[in-house]
């Protein structure tokens, strides 16, 4: 249990600075969140008139750590984008990333520690929002002196974010960038964060949430995190990259049911990997806040909740081979902002990789994101 213990000591203390929300913080759906911090990274530098500021938003299990920095030299989750004369040029721009309220890395969830009872807030934790999302980056930028920022990006749950934060701070931001975003989850990916957070639920080791540090419901979230991990590439690419392979080492197994092929050995160690780094409840807390996403509450149409953005630009870049949040949920985005009088460019990727192709497919997302900051 030794590799368990130490990831759970890492979800609170993962990145090296924080801010403090305003106090108390008032949550989307209601709740109320007292001494709440957010977590974030930075590269490069504020420029004297402090508006060369990206934004950066993850997705659902990322931390702050986009990038290396001198505090942690170890690659980040888009460490090809993100650099000197790279995409996210950090010779030119502060970029600015943010741990998602409700996470595990740092920023205030119910990982962290409840400062009322000097306890961890497990389900004591106020339900979490995409706009609580927005809302907290938004208050990080300002806590760090920056009023309005140059670019508001994110990819996948952070491609949701960018589209609260444009309904909630039309102001807030230059240009956008929303990447395999969407404005509202669908059915098809409501049942399938329902089956994964329904395998947590139902282990045992779950414990109505009260589970220890050292002993997690890890099947569950090996379940969850399998489910999830066929859904965020494509059938083409699990056929070209594994096909039927079989799996090294494992032919003389007693079991009939032992794994056989290469696939199954690749799910298993992203499963094992995200169990030592992950916290089951955050990871409850942010797939529900997706589910639960509706661009349309704010106004009653996408069109009227991004009326009143004075965003300059928006690049919208969805993924052909997209099966959780397919291109016609970032069309439909990128239409809306158009009719909202906003220049937009919505760009069609036609990357194998799925929904995980910006973190994969980068000479065509640095191509694209390249051309759109210049």
């Amino acid at each position: 249990m030794g590799p368990i213990r130490k990831a759970e000591a890492r979800v609170v203390d993962e990145a090296p600075n924080s801010v403090a929300l305003p106090d108390p913080f008032p949550l989307y759906r209601g709740g109320v969140l007292r001494g709440g911090r957010i977590a974030y990274e930075s590269w490069g530098k504020l420029n004297a008139a402090r508006n060369n500021a990206i934004l950066l938003f993850t997705g659902l299990s990322p931390s702050a750590h986009a990038a290396a920095t001198p505090e942690n030299p170890s690659p980040g989750w888009w460490q090809r984008m993100i650099g000197p004369a790279l995409a996210i040029d950090t010779s030119r721009y502060f970029v600015l990333c943010v741990n998602s309220i409700g996470s595990c890395f740092g920023s205030s969830g119910p990982a962290s520690i409840n400062p009322a009872t000097g306890q961890r807030y497990r389900l004591d934790f106020p339900e979490v929002a995409v706009e609580d999302i927005a809302r907290c980056g938004y208050e990080t930028a300002r806590a760090l002196g920056i009023e309005k920022l140059d670019v508001v990006m994110g990819a996948s749950l952070g491609g949701s974010v960018v589209a609260a934060f444009a309904a909630l701070f039309p102001h807030g931001a230059r240009r956008l960038i929303s990447i395999s975003g969407s404005g509202a989850a669908s059915p098809f990916a409501i049942a399938l964060r329902s089956v994964q957070r329904e395998a947590i639920l139902r282990d045992p080791d779950w414990q109505g949430g009260n589970y220890a540090p050292e002993h997690p419901p890890r099947n569950g979230m090996r379940l969850a995190r399998k489910l999830g991990t066929i859904t965020y590439r494509s059938a083409t690419e699990w056929r070209q990259r594994f096909g039927r392979e079989p799996l090294a080492g494992n032919a003389l197994r007693a079991s009939p049911f032992a794994p056989r092929f290469a696939v199954e050995g690749y799910l298993e160690a992203q499963a094992e990997r995200f169990v030592r780094v992950y916290d089951p409840n955050c990871y409850l807390y942010l797939s529900r806040a997706m589910d639960r996403f509706d661009l349309a509450e704010h106004g009653g149409s996408y069109r009227a909740a991004l009326a009143g953005s004075q965003a300059e630009r928006v690049l919208v870049i969805g993924v052909e081979s997209d099966l959780l949040y397919p291109i016609h949920e970032q069309a439909a985005l990128a239409e809306a902002f158009e009719e909202a009088g906003v220049a937009t460019q919505f760009t069609r990727m036609p990357s194998l990789e799925g929904h995980d192709a910006f973190l994969v497919d980068i000479p065509r997302f640095d191509a694209a994101i390249r051309a759109f900051l210049a």
